[in-house]
């Protein structure tokens, strides 16, 4: 890869954000090693494929859907759990399909999420220190000298898990589970408890009904029966990310085939950084996490960097700016990237900022914060006349209690309950449904603006 991408020595010479530290350094050498040899995750041309489907999105002719764990962990990767976190973004992708009337982009934050970046490098319970829990890729989540330490040989089971999921996901999607005719019983083992399940309960016999009509009519194609999925992560922990780093046969240009899609996120997208000198220089889209903070100086500057040749998919900037300034911040960041003319991929994070630590200790964020913020992201498109391409969330498929309100009012009472997320708050299945509603009445909001015969809007009005 000489000439084709940084060194991992070169990139250690870098303001290296969030990285572990190893008790012994020498030991990560064999375990990047033996990386190396491994085949890639995923393929170049499927990258390729990715690139192209979020260049729609920029164009303003697709929406992006990205969700799945806050922190993924070897005990999660079951075929239930699997299962569960797709079916409910199948479930909310066909929610704005539908009602809508958009074609939806599925890329998971999954099979690869397994490190997280944090605030403080140590954690203190009972007057005992020890390291920060960074994610199953560096070390263990239970509260001990030995579970905390950092391990590299947990990069190796980054590795396997990772294949796991992808393999698992691509007999799902591609084996009968995503089938459109099969939308009822995607949650069918779930309790009919709630308003928002009804309301998907009556979609979902529209939308049979209409795919009856069409087989009847002799329309039955494949795209009825599979989907296409795509996988991302934080591009976080490099040593990791540059071993599965490769040269493409076909064009001689170096992908990361950890997964489709890497992002850099807001604790390491400093322009002189190694995430961002990495992630320059490999071919896969890159996403880019900024937060309230960042000023459009510094977006351009960052934009200009990982994407100098305006090239179409290549380049999604996902705003985490919470909900009490997503309005007066927003604005002139998009105003200042689309005055390139470069077209990126907007999508709108509206979980990461708007966590707060409840009356009883639990982290936790408020569903009707995560609604305010998205309201606050269609409103500042709709007002530059500018698409809101996406969003970006973290989700579960279990009926898990970790985010307050909702459907089902969920108090901070009720946290106790089922909380059990390793890291970050996740919504559960119906915050998730009755959140993919909600985007499917801003988008639907949008559509009508666009086609009113009275007023004119530019092509990219929603």
């Amino acid at each position: 890869m000489v000439d084709l991408i940084p060194s991992l020595e070169e990139l250690r010479s870098r303001p290296m954000a969030q990285q572990p530290q190893y008790p012994d350094p020498q030991a990560v050498e064999p375990v990047l090693a033996e990386l190396r040899k491994r085949p890639p995750l995923v393929f170049a041309g499927e990258c390729d494929d990715l690139k192209a489907r979020i260049a729609e999105v920029a164009a303003g002719r697709s929406f992006m859907l990205q969700g799945g764990d806050c922190a993924e962990t070897f005990e999660s990767v079951r075929a239930a759990d699997i299962r569960g976190k797709l079916r409910v973004l199948l479930s909310m992708a066909v929610i704005l399909t539908y009602a809508a009337q958009v074609p939806v982009l599925k890329v998971g934050r999954l099979a690869g999420q397994y490190a997280k970046p944090r605030s403080k490098d140590t954690e203190t319970r009972g007057g005992v220190t020890l390291p920060a829990y960074r994610g199953d890729a560096v070390n263990g989540l239970a509260f001990d000298a030995a579970s905390r330490t950092p391990d590299p040989n947990r990069l190796l089971g980054v590795y396997n898990h990772s294949a796991a999921t992808l393999n698992l996901i691509r007999a799902f999607v591609k084996g009968g589970f995503a089938d459109l005719r099969a939308v009822h019983t995607w949650n069918s083992d779930f309790v009919r408890n709630s308003n928002v399940e009804g309301r998907y309960e009556a979609m979902a016999d529209e939308i049979e009904r209409a795919l009856a009509f069409m087989v009847a009519c002799g329309v039955d194609d494949a795209s009825l029966r599979t989907v296409d999925f795509y996988s991302s992560h934080e591009a976080l922990l490099l040593d990791y990310e540059h071993a599965l780093t490769r040269i493409d046969s076909r064009t001689g240009t170096p992908y990361d085939t950890s997964a489709h899609m890497v992002w850099v996120g807001e604790r390491t997208r400093q322009q002189d950084g190694a995430h961002v000198e990495f992630v320059k220089h490999i071919r896969n889209p890159i996403g880019l996490k900024i937060g309230p903070d960042a000023t459009p100086a510094e977006v351009l500057a960052l934009a200009d960097a990982l994407d100098p040749d305006h090239e179409p998919g290549r380049l999604t900037i996902i705003t985490r700016m919470g909900a009490a300034r997503i309005r007066t911040v927003l604005p002139g960041v998009v105003a200042a990237v689309e005055d390139t003319g470069r077209r990126v991929a907007w999508v709108c994070d509206p979980m990461h900022g708007n966590t707060f630590e409840s009356s009883l200790g639990y982290k936790t964020r408020a569903f009707s914060q995560v609604v305010d913020e998205l309201n606050g992201f269609f409103e500042v498109h709709r007002e530059l006349g500018t698409w809101p391409g996406g969003v970006h969330i973290e989700l579960t498929g279990d009926d898990v209690t970790e985010c307050v309100g909702g459907v089902d009012e969920l108090a901070e009472a009720d946290l106790a309950n089922r909380y059990e997320t390793a890291c970050d708050p996740r919504l559960n299945r119906n915050q998730s449904l009755e959140l993919a509603f909600t985007i499917a009445e801003q988008l639907s909001r949008g559509r009508a603006l666009r086609h009113n015969p009275v007023q004119e809007f530019h092509v990219e009005d929603f």
